[in-house]
């Protein structure tokens, strides 16, 4: 199994007109996954690679291909409406690559979502990748950024804030001939849509995901919170590495959100958190892969 994405999920791109979107469009395309619309108003009836039609409002593509998800790579200024859209249209999730998302928009999208069934994830995230049994992992659904040939079917779920280290901690599993039920990258914005906590709920649910790699990064209490529940609830075993121990404090480093203040979010109160909840902690992100392999 896997959650939120298995390889028969049909999905749209908002944005599929833009040279960022487009790019990334085709490569999911490519990789076998199911991509039913694109949408960029304004530019209704026009065809994408000669098989996906673009149309003018989420709903319109929906009504007209069965699409249940869609990929956002709409500029900052429009991105938050973007999201807003595809959650008004009903969509049960959202993918929102977009970076640079003014926070003040951010808090006014999770205000607005509270009440909504749509699950947003991102932004400013890689996406999410459930792997295909083809060659190189392809006919999976593949919605985002990530380098879809690097994942391999298998039984890990991963969840990470760092796109770059949801690709070394994948490429490492598949490296050792293991191979991946979902790989979700939850971004590192400060204000999220999905958090550790809600995938290690679902990975702890998917009665296939057997271990689960959790990868943060300083800033913020989602790790903490995340063992916490783990530590009570957590059927399987979790490896976990975090990312920034250097950091200076006060230093805002990579992520908007990975920062030091007020003596909270330091990468050492993490990785004490995972300790303290039987999380096995991988001092440096070439150890992900093996910290989980040895607890299993």
């Amino acid at each position: 199994m896997s959650i939120l994405v298995k390889p028969n999920t049909k999905f749209l791109v908002q944005g599929i007109t833009g040279g960022f979107g487009g790019r990334h469009a085709q490569l999911s395309l490519d990789y076998g996954s199911q991509l039913v619309a694109g949408v960029t108003p304004g530019k209704g009836g026009q065809m994408f690679a000669d098989t996906v039609p673009v149309f003018d409002s989420v709903a319109e593509a929906m009504a007209e291909t069965g699409a249940t998800a869609s990929a956002i790579f709409v500029p900052p200024p429009f991105a938050a409406d973007a999201i807003l859209e595809g959650a008004a249209a009903g969509l049960d999730l959202v993918v929102c690559i977009t970076e640079g998302i003014p926070v003040r928009d951010m808090i006014e999208v999770k205000d607005a979502l509270k009440d909504s069934s749509t699950i947003l994830l991102g932004p400013n995230c890689p996406g999410v990748v459930t792997p295909g049994d083809g060659e190189d992992s392809s006919g999976g659904c593949r919605i985002g950024i990530a380098p879809g040939y690097i994942h391999k079917k298998g039984n890990i779920g991963v969840v990470s804030r760092s796109g770059t280290l949801t690709y070394e901690a994948v490429w490492q599993l598949t490296s050792r001939g293991v191979g991946q039920s979902t790989c979700v990258g939850i971004g590192g914005d400060p204000v999220p849509g999905m958090t550790h906590l809600d995938v290690l709920k679902l990975f702890n649910d998917d009665p296939e995901t057997t271990g689960i790699i959790m990868i943060g990064e300083i800033g913020g209490t989602a790790e903490e919170e995340a063992a916490a529940w783990a530590k009570a609830h957590c059927t399987k075993p979790i490896a976990g590495f975090i990312a920034g121990a250097t950091a200076p404090p006060g230093r805002r480093m990579g992520h908007a959100g990975a920062i030091v203040s007020g003596g909270k979010g330091t990468a050492e109160a993490k990785q004490e958190a995972f300790r303290e909840a039987g999380i096995g902690v991988a001092v440096t992100p070439s150890e992900m892969a093996d910290t989980l392999l040895k607890m299993m």
